[in-house]
């Protein structure tokens, strides 16, 4: 019989069967930092399997994660941090987005905001999620999708946004090639097509439908944070 170090039950057997503490701890060692690494970003369910279902067919695999199989996709929210913080990090490294747009000009309240924006992708990309999710709810009502299953498929699709932005940072980082619009096309391009796999590949209209509901999100949460920022300054 062991006694268990956590909750001090006496037990047989390698694990404590109330609350699954291990009769013997772990020594940490090398291969235990590895394997705590892997299990924190989610490596071990396969994040370039992941990569690889979002891309050749993401309608079926978010579905699949959402009514079947949670186990086989890197979780969503992780995702997108993961994926965020990638370009965040290129971008940092290359100064790619002060060639274009720097929000740091801004004063007051919501140039501060704008700019936590630009240096905090992966959070703001989950806030606007939000939004894009409310917006997706309205233009498929009837979709039978609750908005907490719409904001996990935005999760998975801006991530993939996301890393497509990374990897042209990276090639215009070392080539010094402007492809940054490019990069832009190309993302949207793929969020219009995996909203539309997702609600229904077969009808025109969800195309449409996606590239509304994926833009007005974008612009609704812009105008809040413009507005928030006015409202504070008022105030304060």
């Amino acid at each position: 019989m062991e006694n268990c170090q956590n909750c001090h039950k006496s037990f047989e057997g390698n694990y404590c069967p109330d609350c699954g503490q291990p009769a013997r701890l772990r020594r940490i060692d090398g291969k235990y930092i590895r394997d705590e690494i892997s299990s924190v970003f989610n490596l071990d369910k396969g994040i370039l399997l992941t990569i690889k279902e979002l891309f050749i067919r993401p309608g079926k695999s978010i579905k699949d994660f959402l009514t079947t199989d949670r186990h086989r996709l890197v979780k969503p929210i992780l995702f997108i941090l993961i994926t965020s913080i990638a370009y965040s990090i290129i971008n940092h490294y290359f100064k790619i987005e002060d060639q274009y747009v720097n929000y740091k000009g801004m004063k007051g309240t919501t140039g501060r905001m704008f700019a936590w924006v630009q240096d905090n992708y992966g959070y703001a990309n989950i806030i606007m999620g939000i939004f894009i999710a409310g917006m997706l709810k309205l233009f498929f009502i009837n979709s039978g999708y609750n908005f907490y299953e719409v904001l996990i498929l935005l999760c998975f699709i801006m991530g993939m946004g996301m890393l497509i932005f990374a990897l042209f940072a990276l090639i215009q980082g070392i080539t010094r090639v402007d492809l940054m619009t490019t990069a832009g096309i190309i993302s949207m391009i793929y969020i219009t097509l995996a909203i539309a796999d997702f609600y229904g590949r077969k009808k025109p209209i969800n195309y449409l439908k996606a590239v509304l509901a994926y833009v007005g999100g974008m612009v609704f949460f812009s105008i809040s944070l413009l507005f928030s920022g006015i409202l504070i300054d008022l105030i304060f």
